[in-house]
């Protein structure tokens, strides 16, 4: 049995969707099979616009029903009644931070708070995340003054000081430059190692991937067209969306570029 391939409601799964659909207007948005996530990976999912990601996104968060279909958290069955307390072991981190007009500590600290943990709790889990990514001097700055980079990591502190079972990761670094970006991607490398939080890290960008990821999904059509290693489907990309979806990526890598943020902001027509 393989780390994607755990059977339907196992404990040992993170996240386990069955049999999801999600209806459009003219076509499905969302159509899996089968998808689980471990305790301890990082799945990243890659796709054209349109492609799905954020309905998957949605669907595993358990931020939207689906029509058909049955989402499994840590072993349990998400139903009406019961999503909203699985709902507290998920964290969601979006490309533009959710941020409130207070503090950066009390908006890290309103993560746990919103989950139940006391204010001493939830304050000393807020400073601890915020020494780890670096901004512990900025916890008495109001939230709606930091840069892009520190809003983020203030988003991430946020998500990790819930100590969440699952975390998803929405395109968290799309509108950071790129020397942020990548200082920022290896501290939540460390973190998501450290911490053995399973995630679902939603990219445009294969380096991303490379760094966070050990298992790749690519969507298209609202369909999964590649699972794999992401060396696997970048040397092997098998259907012709995901080919086009890689080119850039190997053509930048032919010619012996390591700019690969280049190549794909090339591509954001994705």
């Amino acid at each position: 049995m393989t780390r994607g391939d755990l059977p339907l409601g196992d404990p040992a799964a993170a996240m386990h969707l069955e049999g999801i659909m999600v209806r459009g207007r003219s076509r499905p948005l969302l159509q899996v099979p089968r998808l689980s996530l471990a305790p301890g990976e990082v799945l990243a999912v890659m796709g054209a616009n349109g492609a799905g990601k954020s309905t998957l996104v949605q669907v595993g968060a358990l931020l939207r029903r689906p029509d058909l279909g049955e989402v499994w958290v840590g072993g349990e069955r998400a139903t009406r009644r019961g999503s909203r307390a699985l709902r507290r072991r998920v964290a969601v981190v979006f490309q533009a931070p959710l941020l409130f007009d207070r503090t950066v500590l009390a908006n890290v600290a309103s993560g746990p708070r919103f989950r139940g943990v006391s204010r001493r709790v939830a304050d000393a889990r807020a400073a601890d995340w915020l020494r780890r990514f670096g901004i512990a001097d900025l916890s008495r700055r109001n939230a709606r003054a930091l840069s892009g980079g520190e809003a983020q990591r203030t988003n991430l502190a946020r998500a990790f000081a819930t100590e969440p079972d699952l975390l998803f990761l929405d395109e968290p670094f799309a509108a950071l430059d790129a020397p942020t970006r990548a200082e920022l991607l290896g501290d939540l490398r460390t973190w998501l190692s450290e911490t053995g939080t399973a995630a679902v890290l939603v990219t445009h960008e294969i380096r991303e991937a490379e760094v966070l990821a050990s298992r790749l999904v690519v969507l298209a059509g609202g369909a999964i067209a590649r699972t794999g290693t992401v060396p696997e489907v970048v040397a092997t990309p098998g259907d012709p969306a995901v080919a086009a979806l890689l080119a850039p990526i190997t053509a930048a890598r032919r010619r012996g570029s390591d700019d690969l943020y280049g190549a794909q902001e090339a591509n954001r027509g994705w």
